[in-house]
């Protein structure tokens, strides 16, 4: 038998739902981080974020049979954590802000490149800004974001993760900017190339 760190994600799961004990730990070896990243910037308190990360990997465990193919194994996964997410925000009754104006991408993007540790207790301040505005954003809008400005994805990525089209994906995430924007114009830099008001800030994504 093969190793399993050399078997790629769809075999795994494969072998997994066959009965495999370590194709699975080995799958969560591999992704774990990145659904992490997720859900921290989802939920925005750790402990919660840990236990939808635990409810997605138990869904995942459960559910490996209901797998299609007709996905990357992490886009899967990624769905699973995102569902996970949004069962725990449901019960939070989280509200939708006002809408306003566009203008937020460079600090969201700040974001992605400063917010990558695990560890709460390096959050900054204005990590915490950012995810006290995230949290009244409605759940759509707040998933794409997520995806496209503070972890990177693509937006056709984006897209199939949360199965909507891309335009859609485009569509929150701008109207999810323009709430933003009262509550984090003060942490915006001018000077910042990804600002979407300088001449290379508006098109980063495709």
């Amino acid at each position: 038998m093969d190793a399993v760190q050399e078997l790629p994600d769809k075999e795994l799961l494969s072998r997994h739902a066959q009965g495999d004990d370590q194709a699975f730990n080995e799958l969560v070896r591999r992704h774990r981080e990145r659904m992490w990243a997720v859900a921290i910037r989802v939920l925005g308190d750790p402990e919660e974020a840990s236990d939808a990360l635990q409810d997605a990997f138990l869904s995942a465990f459960r559910g490996a049979h209901r797998f299609r193919g007709d996905a990357q194994v992490s886009t899967w996964l990624h769905r699973i954590v995102i569902n996970a997410c949004h069962d725990r925000m449901r019960r939070k009754l989280v509200r939708p802000a006002v809408p306003t104006d566009d203008a937020t991408l460079d600090v969201l993007s700040n974001e992605r490149v400063r917010g990558t540790s695990p560890d709460p207790s390096a959050r900054s301040d204005s990590s915490m800004d950012v995810h006290t505005a995230l949290a009244e954003l409605p759940a759509e809008q707040r998933f794409a974001l997520i995806l496209v400005d503070m972890l990177g994805y693509r937006v056709d990525e984006a897209a199939e993760i949360l199965e909507i089209a891309a335009g859609t994906v485009k569509s929150r995430c701008a109207r999810g900017r323009a709430r933003l924007l009262p509550s984090l114009a003060h942490l915006r830099n001018p000077e910042d190339p990804r600002d979407v008001t300088s001449p290379r800030g508006g098109d980063r994504r495709s």
